[in-house]
């Protein structure tokens, strides 16, 4: 099993309800930071660990190790491959603001419809239609 695992920089809660919006979902579970030492009073509202899913794939997120700078120098980030565009255009206006367009928005040989971006957590996405939209 293989679960990618999004690391924040105290804004995961932040993220978290974004998501929910753009992806119409829900989060599965969440530990706050504080909740590993209640007796010690911490107002600490960083998320040490959360369970979402995304389009049927189980996300893991927290506060720890987020994309500080927002670099396009990033080794790994996430394909949404959606029914139709529709779909696409509606998650990625909500995801859009402040974020770094990587590859515009464009039809490919291989996707109706195709989107690079970082989001403004600095999360890399991809956006890209089923090829058999319409067929």
């Amino acid at each position: 099993m293989l679960i990618p695992h999004l690391h924040f920089c105290g804004d995961c809660e932040e993220a978290i309800a974004l998501y929910e919006k753009a992806f119409d979902t829900k989060i599965e579970s969440v530990i706050h930071s504080r909740d590993f030492s209640p007796d010690e009073n911490i107002d600490d509202n960083r998320i040490a660990h959360a369970v979402m899913y995304i389009h049927g794939q189980r996300i893991f997120l927290n506060d720890r190790f987020g994309n500080k700078d927002k670099s396009y120098d990033v080794a790994v980030h996430l394909i949404i491959m959606f029914p139709n565009t529709e779909k696409l255009l509606a998650c990625y206006e909500i995801m859009k603001s402040d974020s770094i367009a990587i590859d515009p928005m464009a039809e490919l040989t291989y996707s109706k419809l195709a989107v690079q971006f970082i989001d403004k957590y600095g999360v890399q996405w991809g956006f890209m239609v089923e090829e058999s939209e319409g067929a």
